[in-house]
């Protein structure tokens, strides 16, 4: 992924990783779209930045997916980058008959939401040079937190989504994985100050230098990541299943 002279949509780009990255990219001289469902914290975030737009849009609402693809081509025709970033993170407890609906709002914003937004843009995209589509998982994708289960769940599905997609669009839109650590955001209560948890601006500076590499690699994970990415591989999956889950 080239760093400078992209047009890059960004979902969630109200607040936490959304929005640095947001940032970090329009700094390096890209133009960039943030959308999310309150306009007033995506115009937080573009506040000042020429080049940096807002433009509301609701992932979990199919038609208004569809009707934003249009819009957003049409408004920026150059557009070549797609951050599937959006997502919720809900703590369950599985011990007995529950409300389900925390679980089905965190399947279709984390894992239909970007289907769906994909789908829309990828005819855009294949037609465009150095075209990207980078989907936002995370470490929990590999090692779940058990008080997560549908969050972790989703970012498993959205990392063999991803494989799937990256081995069909070879050589027409390059798909990377980009999966977090734990970061200091809003994604849970408490979560901006969290001991332990790696803070923001300190991530946004790994994950940029890794999006300059030459070539990009296909998956963006920062050394905070590479524990959990590689821990059936390194034979180390039940200790760190256990020491994340308090076992």
């Amino acid at each position: 992924m080239k760093i400078s002279g992209n047009t890059i949509l960004v979902t969630g780009g109200g607040s936490g990783i959304g929005r640095a990255l947001a940032q970090a990219w329009h700094a390096a001289g890209n133009t960039v779209i943030v959308t999310g469902r309150t306009l007033a914290t995506l115009e937080e975030t573009v506040a000042g930045r020429d080049g940096l737009h807002a433009m509301a849009l609701d992932v979990t609402d199919a038609a208004a997916v569809a009707s934003f693809a249009a819009e957003v081509t049409a408004r920026f025709p150059a557009l070549n980058v797609l951050v599937n970033n959006a997502g919720i993170m809900r703590f369950e407890d599985l011990r007995g008959t529950r409300d389900l609906a925390d679980a089905e709002a965190t399947v279709v914003t984390n894992l239909l939401a970007p289907i769906r937004l994909t789908d829309a843009l990828v005819n855009h995209l294949a037609q465009q040079a150095d075209a990207v589509i980078v989907n936002v998982t995370s470490g929990l994708a590999f090692v779940p937190l058990a008080a997560a289960p549908t969050y972790s769940a989703t970012k498993a599905a959205m990392h063999s989504y991803t494989q799937s997609l990256r081995a069909q669009l070879t050589g027409q839109v390059d798909v990377i994985e980009l999966a977090p650590p734990a970061v200091q955001t809003g994604l849970t209560p408490g979560q901006e100050s969290r001991e332990g948890y790696l803070p923001l601006d300190t991530y946004i500076a790994q994950v940029m230098d890794l999006f300059s590499q030459l070539p990009t690699p296909v998956e963006i994970c920062v050394p905070n990541t590479l524990a959990f990415r590689h821990a059936e591989r390194d034979g180390r999956f039940d200790a760190l299943f256990a020491q994340l889950n308090g076992h």
